[in-house]
């Protein structure tokens, strides 16, 4: 049988190996290829190089790597690569707050080209200048669509690029002798954990403010309460990861100014506001993107990821190094280490190339009209979404903003199906894994009861938004006729059932080779085993 197009639900059933890990198939001896003997000369030469280092850097045994023929390492891998969805094979719009997205496969092949995979980053500059012209370009159109003035592009995700900022807020304080005054820094409780995480590691001491209950915004009189000439920043998503814009931000933003602090801008969430509005405008002196989500590289493991962290003016001299520079007389693109003020290197080299080719690619496919086009296609994708979930049984938003429409993304609540049916979005997620599909429950802070984030970017059709629909629709009715196939699932998949807490105890998880063969093996044992 094939598809229903008329209930849009698919007949689907996830191939199932039971895949060794690939040490554990190692065969001793086994090669995948013979490597010529390098004779009298090269073993010389290794010798001396290895002297070189110290002697706690060395070695006392070769690596355990795994030993296979090539025949079987193919094998394990293809197998692998069949237990997988992805964006390429499914509809993952329940992924929130990620920006999943299509990213057109020319651009994959314009990372992929020789040209830019088979660079060495240890070549002379004057063997890079085509890398470092899109390098220079695509900083180019970051300062256009955020209107900051200088863009570093080196740490390698969103997280990354947050910890660069708090580095510089710190640097920035400490430069102006401000360390015992300005000690605050204030965050909102629907911003991205990483910025309170990353305020924290740099020893500040972190406000968050909670949103207006009528609202759903940032409780401004709660946050002029916080604002003081202790505060050292703001450090802020917006629109927030429900989804909702705070239009008051200036006001935010020229408070924090007023009493001499700094604002940052964390945009992982810009989709919905490409070519609308920017961190210049809303006043903000640092932000970053994500090179990879936004600007079409795949997200996480299809990554890799780039996060670029922009700075005004009169922050620029705190950026990582090496930025990228042009001389006008020479004609030659540059790394330019000649920041004053730095913060020092965040990643070796300079940053994630194929990321910053794919997003430099996409920008200049679309053109200023093709970003305010993405920002409003997303836009509408969310609301209709939005609309039809609200009316699915056990379903609902945050209690606030009611009959207001979203950004680019909202964070659901099944409390109801919970209370109904006694299932809870855990179980809806074991569920929809037997339709192709996946829904992310959301990141910390757990204040919705039962929740899950869904973002649909631009890439999806109506047909697809409603295909994904018809599936949550047709759980939502299992767990109210037939619970016990949710109690159970999933049926059709690579997994049996997905445990959270097995993952989030650090008793009974090995998240490594080494540990686990350390448990194994009986020389580990966790505290209170």
């Amino acid at each position: 049988m094939g598809m229903d197009m008329k209930e849009k639900i698919r007949d689907f059933h996830q191939a199932r190996w039971d895949e060794p890990v690939i040490f554990e198939l190692s065969a001793p001896g086994e090669r995948g290829i013979l490597v010529p003997e390098g004779g009298p000369l090269v073993e010389a030469a290794g010798r001396e190089a290895l002297e070189e280092l110290p002697a706690e850097m060395r070695r006392a045994t070769p690596p355990a790597l795994p030993e296979m023929g090539q025949m079987r390492v193919l094998k394990h891998f293809l197998r692998l690569s069949q237990e997988n969805l992805g964006a390429d094979f499914n509809i993952d719009i329940g992924q929130g707050t990620c920006t999943m997205k299509y990213s057109p496969k020319v651009n994959d092949r314009l990372a992929g080209s020789p040209k830019v995979a088979d660079l060495h980053p240890l070549q002379d500059e004057s063997t890079l200048q085509g890398a470092l012209e899109i390098m220079y370009r695509t900083e180019q159109l970051l300062k256009s669509i955020s209107g900051l003035d200088r863009f570093c592009l080196h740490p390698g995700g969103g997280s990354q690029a947050l910890s660069g900022i708090a580095a510089i807020i710190r640097a920035w304080v400490d430069d102006h002798g401000l360390r015992d005054k300005k000690d605050e820094i204030i965050t909102t409780i629907f911003s991205h954990p990483s910025n309170p995480a990353v305020a924290k590691l740099r020893g500040f001491k972190v406000i968050t403010i909670y949103p207006d209950p009528v609202t759903g915004r940032p409780d401004f009189e709660a946050f002029k309460a916080a604002v003081s000439d202790r505060t050292a920043a703001l450090m802020i998503t917006n629109p927030e990861d429900i989804g909702l814009y705070n239009d008051r931000i200036r006001e935010f933003t020229d408070l924090v100014h007023a009493h001499g602090g700094i604002c940052s801008y964390d945009q992982a969430n810009a989709n919905g506001i490409l070519g609308v509005t920017r961190a210049k405008e809303a006043g903000f002196d640092l932000c970053f993107f994500n090179i990879h989500k936004t600007f079409s590289s795949p997200h996480g493991c299809g990554g890799p990821g780039c996060g670029v962290i922009g700075a005004a003016e009169h922050l620029a001299p705190y950026l990582p190094v090496p930025l990228v520079g042009f001389c006008e007389e020479s004609g030659k693109y540059f790394l330019d280490y000649d920041v004053p003020k730095t913060i020092g290197k965040m990643k070796d080299f300079y940053g994630v190339l194929p990321a910053v080719v794919r997003a430099y690619a996409w920008i200049m496919n679309l053109g200023a009209e093709g970003l305010l086009e993405v920002a409003r296609v997303a836009t509408l994708n969310n609301n209709y979404v939005f609309q039809k979930i609200l009316k699915m049984k056990g379903a609902g938003a945050p209690p606030y903003a009611k009959g207001e429409h979203r950004m680019e993304q909202v964070r659901y609540s099944f409390q109801k199906l919970k209370e109904e049916t006694g299932l809870g979005i855990a179980d809806v997620q074991n569920r929809i894994f037997d339709y192709a599909g996946h829904i992310w429950t959301s990141h910390e802070p757990f204040i919705v009861p039962e929740p899950f984030t869904i973002e649909p970017t631009e890439s999806y059709s109506k047909d697809e938004l409603d295909e994904y629909l018809a599936v949550l629709e047709r759980i939502v009715e299992e767990a109210y006729t037939d619970p016990e196939i949710l109690r159970h699932a999933p049926h059709r998949s690579v997994i049996h059932h997905v445990d959270h807490d097995y993952l989030e105890d650090p008793k009974r998880c090995a998240i490594t080779w080494r540990m686990y063969r350390k448990r194994f093996d009986g020389y580990f044992q966790p505290k209170d085993a």
